[in-house]
C-alpha cells in the first residue's frame, strides 16, 4: 500500500508557492530575459518576501502577494490581502551577458555556450497507472484537493476555508493498483456552529463521491474513510501554521513514488536548470512510457557547473522494459536535447507568461507541476513516442 498527500491552493505552503511564481511571471512577461528567484514565507498577519533579480522591470511586489493572497481568498480574519504586514529583502543583481540571449535564434554551436551555474541532479518519471501517465495516489489526491477548492468556489460548501490537506493510500499487486485502501480528507471551516457530522456527510457527498466518479478504481466497502479525524478545524491557515516556499516537492511532481530533486521548483526564472531540467526529465520519461518500451520509467540527469549537458543520463524501468535500460538511455540521449538553452527553446519556458492569461508559472504552483490535464503544458506532450520505438 502507498499513500500520497496533497493540499488545497490556500495551504501556506502553497500560498508561498503561488506569491513567488506570480513575481515570476510578472517579470518574465515584461522582460522574458530576466533572472530572478524568489522566496516568500508567511506566518500570523505577516508575509516575508526574499527576491534577486537582474531586471529593468519595476515590481510592486507587495502588490503582487497581496493579489494572490486576495484571490486564493483570504479576505477577513488574522490573516487577510488587505491588513497582512510584508516585509521585503530585495536584491538587484549586476547585468549579466549569460543570460540576456534569445535562444530562438540560435546555433548549436551557441547552445553550447549556455552552462549551467548551479549543480544538480533532476528526475522525471511516467507510468501506466493513470491517463496522465503519473502514478495513481498522487493523481487522486490532486483531484480531491482540486474538489476541496471548487466546492468553496461555487459556493456549494462556502463555509470552507482555503486550506486542506487530502491524502489516498493505494494498494498495489505485482506493481499495479488494486484497490483504494484508505482516503483523508482534512478540511477547515468558518463556522463554530459547524456539527462534525453534517461536515462529514458534506465532504462526502460533495468532495470525495464526484472526484471518484470518473475514476476506473473507486473505493469500497472496506475503504477507510478519514474526514477531519481530529475534529472540526477553524480558520487554518498561516493564522495557524507557517508557510515557506518549496517545501512541497512530493507534492509538486510525484508524491514520493518516484525520486524528485531536492530544490524546489517555484520562484525561479526557468534558466535555473533546477527548474527546467525537472521538466525536460519529465518530458523524456512520458515518452519512453507512450512509446510502449516499458510501463514505468524514471530519467535522471545530472548537472554540473560549467558544461551544458548534464554529464549523466540514466533510464530505470524496473523491470518493465521492453528493450535494455541501457538501450533506452542511448535513445533518450540521440533523441533529447538536454542543454539548458535547447529546454528554454523546446518549451517556449521564458515566454510562456507573456502568452497565457493570468500568468503561467502561477498555475503550476498548486496541484502539480507535471501530469497536469488542464494546462497545455509543453513537457506533456508525447510527440517523440514514435522516434523513440522505432529508432
Amino acid at each position: 500500500m502507498f499513500t500520497s498527500e496533497s493540499v488545497a491552493e490556500g495551504h501556506p505552503d502553497k500560498l508561498c508557492d503561488q506569491i513567488s511564481d506570480a513575481i515570476v511571471d510578472h517579470i518574465l512577461r515584461r522582460d522574458p530575459q530576466a533572472r530572478v528567484v524568489t522566496e516568500a514565507a508567511v506566518a500570523t498577519s505577516i508575509v516575508f518576501l526574499a527576491a534577486r533579480f537582474d531586471s529593468p522591470v519595476v515590481v510592486d511586489f507587495p502588490y503582487i502577494a497581496r493579489e494572490v493572497i486576495t484571490q486564493v481568498g483570504y479576505t477577513t480574519g488574522d490573516f487577510n490581502g488587505k491588513t497582512c504586514s510584508i516585509v521585503t529583502s530585495l536584491k538587484e543583481l549586476p547585468e549579466e551577458e549569460y543570460s540576456r540571449f534569445d535562444e530562438r535564434v540560435l546555433t548549436d554551436d551557441e547552445m553550447d555556450e549556455v552552462t549551467v551555474r548551479n549543480q544538480v541532479t533532476v528526475f522525471g518519471f511516467a507510468c501506466r497507472q493513470t491517463a496522465a501517465f503519473m502514478p495513481l495516489p498522487i493523481w487522486l489526491s490532486h483531484k480531491l484537493a482540486r474538489r476541496l477548492t471548487s466546492v468553496r468556489f461555487q459556493k456549494i460548501l462556502p463555509y470552507l476555508t482555503p486550506d486542506g490537506w487530502t491524502q489516498v493510500g493505494v494498494e498495489y499487486e505485482n506493481r499495479e493498483p488494486r484497490r483504494i485502501h484508505s482516503i483523508t480528507v482534512i478540511a477547515t471551516q468558518t463556522s463554530s456552529e459547524m456539527t462534525l457530522e453534517r461536515l462529514r456527510d458534506d465532504i462526502r457527498q460533495a468532495v470525495i463521491e464526484p472526484a471518484f466518479h470518473d475514476e476506473a478504481l473507486k473505493p469500497d466497502g472496506l475503504t477507510r474513510i478519514f474526514i477531519n479525524p481530529e475534529g472540526i478545524f477553524l480558520t487554518g491557515g498561516p493564522s495557524v501554521h507557517s508557510g515557506l516556499t518549496g517545501r512541497k516537492n512530493a507534492i509538486d511532481t510525484y508524491g514520493e513514488y518516484s525520486r524528485h530533486s531536492g530544490a524546489a521548483l517555484s520562484g525561479k526564472d526557468p534558466l535555473r536548470i533546477d527548474r527546467s531540467g525537472a521538466y525536460a526529465a519529465r518530458y523524456a520519461a512520458k515518452n519512453v512510457v507512450a512509446s510502449g518500451l516499458a510501463e514505468e520509467c524514471e530519467v535522471l540527469l545530472s548537472y554540473t557547473i560549467g558544461l551544458a549537458r548534464p554529464v549523466s543520463v540514466q533510464v530505470e524501468t524496473f523491470g518493465t522494459g521492453q528493450v535494455p535500460d541501457s538501450e533506452i538511455t542511448t535513445r533518450v540521449e540521440r533523441l533529447f536535447d538536454f542543454r539548458p538553452a535547447a529546454i528554454l527553446k523546446q518549451f517556449n519556458l521564458r515566454h510562456l507568461p507573456a502568452t497565457i492569461r493570468g500568468g503561467f508559472y502561477r498555475k503550476l504552483a498548486a496541484y502539480g507541476q507535471v501530469g497536469r490535464m488542464d494546462i497545455g503544458l509543453p513537457w506533456e506532450m508525447t510527440d517523440k513516442a514514435v522516434l523513440l520505438k522505432s529508432y
